[in-house]
Order: structure tokens, then C-alpha cells, then sequence
């Protein structure tokens, strides 16, 4: 019989509990951070500290001000910039109270949070208490440690992610529903290939501007390309799909394939879900990769400090190195799968409240009807990365069809999106064939895709 506890006496529970705590820890903070960096930026631009970025969402800016009770009238929008993001960085630091976009629950949600002590203080508090408690010798009832884990959970998906969704939209511009691409098959042989890779939409929306220069184009032709084609892996695809319709290369486990093709000239990086492997096997390839974050060095790859440079003229400086890497490609054989497949993304909280109800009927009414009347039985989201250890994409697929056959809407975006839309969920045409028959009657009705 195995020893039912450690040699200190903690328990099998508290063991689990521990470790899984430090994980919802490390998963926190990194979403969370990812907001915090999102902040500064709009804080550095309302300081005119980067100029090459500018407030693309204004009307959002202002609605984020009144939800967090700042004054918009009469006032320049760096101002309110200035002051919505001095707000969204205070959420990491506050010590007592709730965080600023808590208000968004429902009441008998936030009630329930506080009741239970589940309610979020500061992003950064609960993340260093999850530390603290999983360290030897302090939380020892495995329950207390799993509801503090719930807390610093809330704390980024409150706090954190919130944020970074919210100031993107500022930053960047509001999606809106657009066509496109995905899966590896959106590759061109003849062309540069440029794949970003990661989480920071700072990064890859610089990025999207520098390929579009027609200085750097002229020289992508020069060198014997017929253009420069730009690709996303990970959540970063989605940003930049979402925005500005750039085809998908892929998920998370696709990210050694692309550059396995022979025809990736270049992958720049930013954070969180590249593979250390993706330098060795660049290698075999003359791929060049390139990181970004002082936060995210990997051995053998090439540096660029993006974070402390000029944003729009480290990106040309990275372009400009992948169109010398197709300079060494064009002539040798590449092979690219031909798979890719027709999407719409683009759908938010706000623009599918216009969508249901029209330009000048904005409601969810639709919807909301279609579930008091049993034709839907509601929506569900849908989230999250590939696992190397089950068939790439099957669990995501598999659990998305059933539930667009239960006449649930499907809601989605990281790895868990770009699976479905591989598989050709993220079209219109998809509820024909497999929603079930009051979820397929919504689709056709309004004209969307029961993945959005």
C-alpha cells in the first residue's frame, strides 16, 4: 500500500489542492499581465510616450470612462485615455474594495462572491496569496486552498482578461464580423511568409501596419516574392483576424507544422505558448525566430527589444529580415498542405446586440426570445488549447457539434475558435448541418454562424 501522506503530513488533497492552486496561479497572473501591458500602452499613448499607436475606439473609451465613474464631458479623449487606464492599473494593486469592472455580474452572482469570500480585492493580491498559501507549511485544508484558487481566478477573469479585452478594443479598433481563412493551407509558396506567434496584439497589429508599408512590399518584389503574406498561431491570430482579416495558420500544436512546410521565412513571437522547440527545428528550415519580450527570451532565437523600441520601425526592421529569409527560400522545394477553410469572426458582446436586432432595433430580443420559447436551450463558451496527449482538435470539435445539436449557441475564441474553424463551424452554412432545429432556425434567421 502507497503512503497516503508526505512525509510532513500533508494529504493527497492537500497535495492536488496545492499544486493546482500554483497552476490557476501561473495562468492568472499571465492573462493578467498580458491586461496589465494593454493598460500601460494606452497609459503610454495618453502621455505621448508611443505615438505610433492611436485610440481606434474612441465611443468605447468614453463608455468605459461612465462605467468606472469618470467625468467624459467637455474633456480631450488622452484625458479620459489617461485616466481609464490609471484606473484599470489601480485593479492590480488595490489592496481592499472590488475591482472596477465587477459591477458587470449579476447582483445575485456578486452577492453569492461575497458571501463566500470569493470576491476579488486586487489582481496582483490574489495571485501572491495563492503563493503564499501553497508554500510549506501555511494552507493545509485543501478546500480553503481550492476556494482561494476560485478567487484569484475571478480576479483575472474579472480583472485581468477583462481588461485586456476592453483596452484591445480602445487600442485597436472594435471587431466586426469579417471574412477569412484558416489552417495551414493559407501558406504561399511564392510569397514572404510572416507567422506571429502568441498573445500581445501590440505586437502583431504593428505588424499587420509594416506589411502593408508599400516601401517593404516594393522590396519583398524586388527580392522575387509576389507579396508578403502575413499569418497568425494562437490567440494573436485571433487578434488580428478579428481586426483586419488575416488568415490562420493554425493553433497551438500546429506551430512546429507551419515552420515544417519550409516555406515560413520568419515567425516573431511575443508571449506565452510558443514551443522552445520551434528554434531547433527552425533550424533545419532557415526559419528565422524572432522574440520580442524581455518577459520571453528563448536560447538560439534572434532578440528584437520591441517593448523599448520604436513599435512601427521595430516592425519594419522585422519584416525587412523575413524578406531576406525568403531570399534563401525561393529556390528551394516547400510543401504546404492545401487545407484551409472559409470563417467569420469578429462577433462581441456589442456588435451582436446591433446584429439580432438591427442598425436602429439593437436588442438581444431574438435571443432571448428563442430561449423563453425552448427553441434554444441557451449559450455556452467554449475555451481553450490543444492537448498533445488526444487527437489534435477532437476534443474542441467533438464538444462543440454536440452542443450545437442540443440547440445551444456556441461561444469561442483562443485554440478552442481556430479548431472549429478549421472544421468549417464558423460559417453560416455550418447550422445546416449540424445545429439542431431551433438553433439552426436562429442562424438562418438572423444570418450568423452558430459558432461565434
Amino acid at each position: 500500500k502507497k503512503a497516503e501522506k508526505g512525509v510532513c503530513g500533508a494529504t493527497a488533497d492537500v497535495i492536488v489542492a496545492r499544486n493546482f492552486a500554483r497552476m490557476v496561479a501561473g495562468g492568472a497572473a499571465s492573462h493578467s499581465d498580458h491586461g496589465r501591458d494593454i493598460a500601460t500602452t494606452v497609459l503610454h499613448l495618453a502621455e505621448g510616450k508611443v505615438p505610433d499607436f492611436e485610440i481606434k475606439d474612441p465611443e468605447k473609451l468614453k463608455r468605459l470612462a461612465v462605467e468606472c465613474g469618470i467625468e467624459t464631458n467637455d474633456r480631450d479623449i488622452m484625458d479620459i485615455a489617461r485616466e481609464v487606464a490609471g484606473r484599470a492599473l489601480g485593479d492590480f494593486g488595490q489592496q481592499e474594495g472590488e475591482l472596477a469592472f465587477i459591477g458587470r455580474a449579476p447582483e445575485k452572482t456578486k452577492e453569492m462572491w461575497r458571501e463566500e469570500g470569493f470576491m476579488p480585492r486586487g489582481i496582483d493580491r490574489e495571485v501572491v496569496e495563492v503563493m503564499h498559501r501553497t508554500h510549506i507549511g501555511v494552507d493545509n485544508d485543501y478546500q480553503n486552498i481550492i476556494r482561494h484558487s476560485i478567487r484569484a481566478s475571478l480576479a483575472d477573469g474579472w480583472g485581468g482578461s477583462m481588461i485586456a479585452t476592453d483596452l484591445s478594443d480602445v487600442l485597436f479598433g472594435s471587431p466586426k464580423p469579417i471574412r477569412a481563412r484558416a489552417n495551414i493551407g493559407v501558406l504561399k509558396d511564392d510569397e514572404v511568409n510572416i507567422i506571429v506567434h502568441g498573445h500581445d496584439p501590440t505586437l502583431s497589429d504593428m505588424i499587420v501596419r509594416a506589411v502593408r508599408d508599400p516601401e517593404l512590399r516594393k522590396e519583398a518584389l524586388e527580392a522575387g516574392a509576389k507579396g508578403i503574406n502575413l499569418g497568425g498561431i494562437c490567440c494573436t491570430a485571433n487578434e488580428i483576424l478579428m481586426r483586419h482579416g488575416i488568415p490562420v495558420i493554425g493553433n497551438h500544436l500546429q506551430q512546429e507544422l507551419a515552420i515544417v512546410t519550409g516555406a515560413t521565412d520568419l515567425m516573431v513571437v511575443d508571449v506565452q505558448c510558443i514551443f522552445p522547440s520551434v528554434v531547433e527545428i527552425a533550424k533545419c528550415f532557415d526559419t528565422e525566430i524572432i522574440t520580442t519580450s524581455p518577459k520571453a527570451k528563448f536560447t538560439g532565437a534572434t532578440f528584437i527589444d520591441y517593448e523599448h523600441g520604436d513599435p512601427l520601425t521595430t516592425s519594419k526592421e522585422i519584416v525587412r529580415n523575413a524578406i531576406e529569409r525568403f531570399k534563401m527560400r525561393k529556390n528551394k522545394k516547400t510543401q504546404i498542405p492545401q487545407e484551409s477553410q472559409d470563417l467569420i469572426a469578429g462577433f462581441t458582446a456589442e456588435n451582436t446586440f446591433h446584429f439580432l436586432g438591427g442598425r436602429y432595433r439593437a436588442t438581444y430580443r431574438p435571443l432571448n426570445n428563442a430561449i423563453i420559447e425552448g427553441r434554444l436551450r441557451g449559450a455556452a463558451a467554449v475555451v481553450g488549447c490543444n492537448n498533445p496527449g488526444i487527437t489534435q482538435d477532437y476534443n474542441h470539435v467533438v464538444i462543440a457539434r454536440e452542443l450545437l445539436r442540443h440547440d445551444v449557441l456556441v461561444v469561442e475564441t483562443g485554440c478552442s475558435a481556430i479548431a472549429c474553424a478549421k472544421y468549417g463551424l464558423l460559417t453560416p452554412e455550418a447550422a445546416m448541418e449540424y445545429a439542431g432545429e431551433g438553433l439552426r432556425e436562429v442562424c438562418e434567421a438572423v444570418g450568423i454562424p452558430p459558432i461565434l
